[in-house]
């Protein structure tokens, strides 16, 4: 498995092997020794989720606070998004950057996202599956949201998108709580 680094050196994106044959493809999705190896840590994963959504829907900038501050490794199973990190730890040269990586069906590459960043994503194919593995579990009270606006504008244009009635509610990244 390939991986490179992003201009935001936590974030990586990992480039698995797939094998093609007459039949399809194989590609080992995931293989834990070598994943920490690259990351340098002992990560270990809790829960797996998974979302389908159509078109022009964007879902983010999410995060949780500690103690439940959660790691991600994203992928998309069918479709195409337009994936978005972006870095709220208060001590990070980077703070207050994102990366933003188009993950797709066909090349079938992981996006891994550390705590201390908000993510979303917007789906540019007609429909996206995407799926993700995360390092803590799902808590209501400590989970915030960054106003994507900005980032959507910066990036899409003026893009007509759909938002859930909480993305839609988002605070601006000057008021979001950060991580020390």
């Amino acid at each position: 498995m390939k991986y490179k680094s992003l201009n935001i050196p936590d974030l990586i994106v990992f480039e698995p092997d797939i094998h093609f044959d007459d039949r399809g493809f194989f590609c080992e999705a995931f293989n834990e020794r070598n994943f920490q190896n690259i990351i340098g840590k002992d990560i270990k994963f809790v829960q797996d989720n998974y979302s389908f959504s159509l078109k022009n829907v964007a879902r983010g900038l999410h995060y949780q606070l500690p103690p439940f501050s959660q790691g991600k490794l994203v992928t998309v199973l069918q479709g195409e998004v337009l994936d978005f990190a972006l870095d709220l730890r208060k001590s990070s040269p980077h703070f207050g950057k994102f990366e933003k990586v188009l993950l797709n069906d066909k090349d079938k590459n992981f996006f891994w996202i550390p705590e201390g960043f908000a993510h979303g994503f917007i789906v540019l194919s007609e429909t996206a599956l995407f799926y993700y593995k995360v390092t803590n579990y799902y808590n209501k009270e400590l989970e915030r949201s960054v106003n994507f606006k900005e980032i959507i504008k910066n990036t899409l244009g003026e893009k007509k998108l759909k938002l859930s009635n909480k993305d839609l509610g988002a605070v601006h990244f000057n008021f979001a709580e950060y991580f020390d």
